[in-house]
């Protein structure tokens, strides 16, 4: 056998031997059973993110920061919530609030303030309001504040079952429209914010009931 034809025999076994080895070396068979191949669409493959990336994506589904408009809005809405804000005095909680009406349950509880209340200090303006409210919430009364008031018996300036609009030019009117924002907003406690009943104290009922204080020229009680 010629030199030249040995030569190509023992490149072909080396070449085959080689090929050999690389079918069956540890990974490699693995890697050529998982690969796709080039007619297999890769858009199918599942590829786990790196952290970069994950991260990426979680800051570009994030919500987008909000304009100064929004910021503005949410500033004002935040102004406008009696029952964030802080006050110095109760005073100072009357004077801010705006003088509209926005229900007539507020309407009713302003009522009852002003034709209770209205020769008292905002103390006691405010007692009685927290009085009215309190009812309403008690399960023991009507569970509205116009139905606490109207409700036989228990006031006396109400009429037949009717309430008394007071003249909205009035100052005294406004005061009581001011505290009963106060208190239903929650703004500011009196000493006796948790009573039920209250009288005058130039008359004695006789009530075996807990005395809460007095406020004013009213007493209080559970």
């Amino acid at each position: 056998m010629s030199f030249s034809a040995r030569a190509a025999i023992i490149a072909a076994v080396t070449l085959a031997f080689a090929a050999g080895i690389g079918a069956t070396a540890p990974g490699v068979a693995r890697q050529a059973e998982t690969a796709p191949s080039a007619s297999n669409n890769t858009s199918d493959l599942q590829r786990v993110p790196t952290m970069a990336e994950a991260l990426a994506d979680l800051e570009a589904d994030a919500p987008a920061a909000p304009t100064n408009a929004v910021v503005q809005r949410l500033a004002d809405i935040g102004a406008d919530d009696g029952d964030d804000a802080d006050y110095a005095t109760l005073a100072a909680a009357v004077a801010a609030q705006p003088l509209a009406i926005d229900d007539e349950e507020l309407n009713c509880l302003a009522i009852g303030v002003y034709y209770e209340s209205k020769g008292e200090p905002l103390e006691g303006q405010l007692a009685v309001a927290e009085v009215i409210l309190n009812r309403s919430e008690s399960g023991r009364f009507p569970r509205t504040v116009c139905g606490v008031l109207k409700q036989r018996g228990q006031f006396s300036f109400v009429r037949g079952g009717q309430l008394p609009q007071p003249s909205e030019g009035s100052r005294a009117w406004k005061t009581a429209l001011a505290v009963a924002k106060v208190a239903r907003g929650d703004m500011w406690d009196s000493k006796v914010s948790d009573a039920l009943y209250f009288h005058a104290r130039y008359v004695s009922p006789g009530w075996r009931r807990a005395r809460v204080g007095s406020v004013g020229n009213h007493i209080f009680y559970r």
